[in-house]
This record gives structure tokens, sequence and C-alpha cells, in this order.
């Protein structure tokens, strides 16, 4: 595939060597990685105690996890990242499968009224979490080679439409934002964006709409006060204990709302257990760590030899920015309220496996790049 006028700007065809790789990359996930196991067991201790009898029972395994997710990143960033290209189709019907399989009686775990976990007996599974790294290395394979509207719809829709059915609106959009992206920085024509864009957001509106679910969440957002013990109770707790951490927070494992009172206060809402422990400081410090990593995974995509990497590199740079965006836009009401876990930070094995490994292809791609 020839380069568009973007990615000409973006990668020099020449004068390629290995290049010293990225190590802000190690640096930065680490820290974020080593943040979150602390604040996984000061926000589930509570829960941990209650639900199981062992206030350790949420830190061990997100010890577990992280290990395994540093064996994960020790090996992606090891293979030369070309090498996967050629699972590419493959790990896409297998995410396909396992997205699937959570509407299966028995394998499927139901909560909330949401499909979206597998039970393993020995764990749990979130399939769209693998979803989307399979979607970005598909992507990145098939439009290195030809830009083709149809095929990129039906894959894309295909992916939208089953992890709408497990009433996952946050990992959708997440998704939905990975593949526009992908295909707009492969030189994709402005007139598909035309088409595709509004309808994107009116298929957005429909399922707001049409899901009793989401409409409350959404007027929850747009007045918090409207029902305070039903629709708008998660925000407003969630505002309570941002509001009680002032600026310099109560201190570490001093949070109240933890109490029972946030709900998921370990995985989707564990931003607010920060801001009140650790107050605006606390917050701003975990910011700056997120826009850091988040420019350092740009800069490789920026630097990358090669088209695949490019683009592999933007997929993974866009699902990191758009997921912590996110999760922390609608903990401060900027955004509704919607359950996406904090990359890194937030508590369970699949999100945080899944995400070191990319990183490690982040790594992998930095130690060819154009120097």
């Amino acid at each position: 595939m020839q380069f568009t006028n973007i990615q000409s700007r973006l990668i020099r065809k020449s004068s390629f060597k290995t290049h010293s790789a990225d190590y802000s990359l190690i640096f930065l996930t680490l820290a974020l990685v080593i943040f979150g196991v602390v604040m996984v067991y000061n926000a589930s201790i509570v829960t941990a105690q209650r639900d199981f009898g062992d206030k350790y029972y949420f830190l061990k395994n997100q010890l577990l996890w992280s290990i395994i997710g540093g064996v994960v990143f020790a090996i992606t960033s090891r293979i030369d990242y070309h090498y996967w290209q050629k699972f590419s189709l493959l790990a896409l019907i297998g995410s396909v499968l396992l997205l699937l399989a959570v509407f299966i009686p028995g394998l499927g775990v139901k909560t909330y009224g949401a499909h979206r976990w597998l039970n393993l007996g020995f764990a749990s599974l979130q399939p769209a979490e693998i979803t989307k790294m399979a979607l970005i290395l598909y992507l990145s394979t098939v439009l290195t080679k030809k830009i083709q509207l149809t095929n990129f719809v039906f894959v894309s829709g295909l992916i939208l439409g089953i992890v709408l059915l497990q009433r996952d609106m946050g990992t959708t959009i997440i998704l939905g934002t990975i593949a526009l992206s992908l295909y707009f920085v492969a030189g994709a024509p402005m007139s598909h964006f035309f088409v595709m864009v509004p309808s994107a957001l009116l298929a957005g509106a429909f399922f707001i709409i049409s899901s009793d679910f989401r409409r409350a969440r959404f007027l929850s957002f747009i007045n918090p006060n409207l029902d305070t013990q039903g629709a708008s109770y998660h925000i407003n707790q969630i505002l309570i204990a941002l509001g009680s951490g002032g600026f310099f927070g109560l201190g570490l494992g001093q949070s109240r709302q933890k109490y029972g009172f946030i709900p998921e206060v370990s995985t989707d809402s564990i931003f607010a257990v920060i801001g009140e422990e650790l107050g605006f400081i606390g917050a701003a410090f975990l910011t700056v760590l997120f826009l850091l990593l988040i420019l350092r995974c740009f800069l490789t995509a920026k630097r990358a030899k090669d088209s695949f990497g490019f683009l592999m590199a933007s997929g993974i740079s866009v699902w990191i920015a758009a997921q912590a965006f996110i999760n922390l836009s609608s903990m401060t009401a900027l955004t509704p309220l919607t359950g996406v876990p904090l990359p890194f930070i937030s508590y369970g094995g699949t999100s945080l496996v899944v995400a070191m490994g990319a990183v490690g292809l982040l790594y992998n791609i930095s130690k060819q790049s154009n120097s």
C-alpha cells in the first residue's frame, strides 16, 4: 500500500535502522500497574472482607494478573511485531467466537442484565477486552494491503453489534473509535466518513433512546439530581467521594465511600476512591501519568518504520487514550456514566493482561523505529 499524505508526513521511508527502544513505555506502564495494585487493595478491602472473608482477595488476584501481564509483555516485546500478522484473521475469528460464547447458558455469566464474561471455572474472562487487540491486529493487517469499505464495515459492524447485544455501550464506543481512527490514518477517502460518522451517531442515539437503562443514565447525566436513589445514585456517590477528597485527599486507605456506597468501587469506579483518598493532587498525578504514556504511544506510531507498525501503534494508542478518557470523564460527570475499566488501574485480569501485552507490542515497534 502506498503511504498516504498523513503517513508520509509521519513516517520517513529512508534510513531505517534499529532504534534505541523507548524505555519510558516500560517505566510509565509499570508505574501505572503498581499504582493500580495499591488502589485496588484500598478500594476493595471492604468488599473483599464482606464477600470472601479475605480482605486481601482482590489484591492477591490483581498481583497474580500483574505478573501474568508482565510475562505477556515480555513475550510481545521480544517477538518481532510482524510475526503476528499471520494470525490476524485467526485472532479476529477467535474473538468473535468468544464474544458469542458469553450467551451460552452455563458458560456465559450474566451480571446486572449484561452478558460480558465467560466462566472458566478458575477465573472469569471478558472477551471484549481481547477483541480490542484482535480488531487492531486485523485492521492493521488488511488496511496495510488495501482500503476496502465493504470489508471494513462488515467486520466492524459485526463486532460492534455483538458487543451491543452484551449491553456494553462503553466498549462499543471504544471499539468504534479504534476502527474509525485506523480507517482514517490508513488514508481512506473522507467521503466515507461523511456517511459513517453521522450513521454511527444516529445509531448511538437510537440505542440510548431505545433502552430504559441507557436513557435513564443519559437523563441522570443531564440532571444528576433527577433520581438520586435510582439512576443518578452512582454518579452522585462518585461526586461525593471526589468532593470529600478536596485538594490533598483524606489519606491513603481513608476512603469512606468505599464502605458500600459506590457501586463497582474497585473496577470501573476506582478513580472515585483515588480522588477521595489522594485528592486533586493524586488525581492530577495519575492523569499526568496517562498523558505521558499516551504521548509516548503516539510518538511510537509516528516513528514506526512501516505502514503495519504505524497502524498497529496508532490503534493501540487510540485504544488507551479513548478508554482512559471515557472512564475519567464519566467519573467526573463530563460525559454520561458508562462501565469501562480504567486501563492498568481497575481490578480485572483480562483488561490488565491484554493492555500490558499491547504495550509490549508498542515497545517492540519502538525498537525497530525510524531513528
